[in-house]
């Protein structure tokens, strides 16, 4: 499918994602950089259904964000959106955390090549580190709260109340039939006891 005709046109990207793309929130991003290099990224490195989820999930998280007039690193969520189940893919054994974690640290490297300062990076990696919580952290920043947003939204539907419609318009154009049940499976296969962060070290 042809981007239209006011939008700048990303290469190698798939059909699938040019209705996504054609968003305003994701069209207003595709000449910087950075964005660029993270759809690239996430391209190269998740499956079809993922990355799909993974647009979604940014567009859902921005759609909350302007309901709520929340300002927000906008280029640095739609990176870690696409970074954020990249965890899940691959063989490599996982480490403490689960692929949260996996998936932080593949994000870290991303924006350190970019040459994204210590305190953003910070914020991003941490919304992707703990995007699996069942809610947010108290003192989690704007981007972990609607990255976690984002991401339950579109896998269980928990929040539609805040943007109401818009998981539905989202599934209708860039569908991903049974992408509940096949994510289940990926992070089971992950190791479904590594995926929650543990509790908290008490101190004596």
């Amino acid at each position: 499918m042809a981007a239209g005709p006011d939008v700048p046109q990303v290469p190698e990207v798939p059909d699938a994602w040019q209705p996504l793309l054609e968003r305003p929130a994701l069209a207003e991003l595709l000449g910087h950089p950075l964005a660029g290099a993270a759809l690239t990224e996430m391209r190269r490195l998740l499956p079809p259904q993922v990355a799909l989820h993974s647009l979604r999930t940014f567009l859902l998280a921005d759609a909350l964000a302007r309901t709520n007039g929340t300002a927000y690193d906008r280029v640095g969520l739609l990176a870690a959106a696409a970074f954020h189940d990249a965890g899940l893919v691959g063989r490599s054994r996982l480490g403490r955390g689960g692929f949260p974690c996996r998936s932080a640290l593949l994000l870290d490297a991303f924006l350190a090549g970019h040459e994204v300062g210590m305190g953003r990076r910070t914020a991003l990696t941490r919304a992707v580190r703990d995007h699996m919580r069942p809610f947010p952290a108290r003192d989690a920043g704007p981007e972990a709260r609607l990255l976690h947003f984002g991401a339950w939204l579109d896998v269980t539907g928990r929040g539609e109340r805040h943007v109401p419609g818009d998981r539905r318009r989202l599934a209708a154009v860039a569908p991903t039939p049974w992408f509940a049940v096949s994510f289940s499976a990926r992070v089971v296969a992950c190791g479904l006891r590594r995926v929650l962060p543990g509790p908290p070290v008490t101190r004596r």
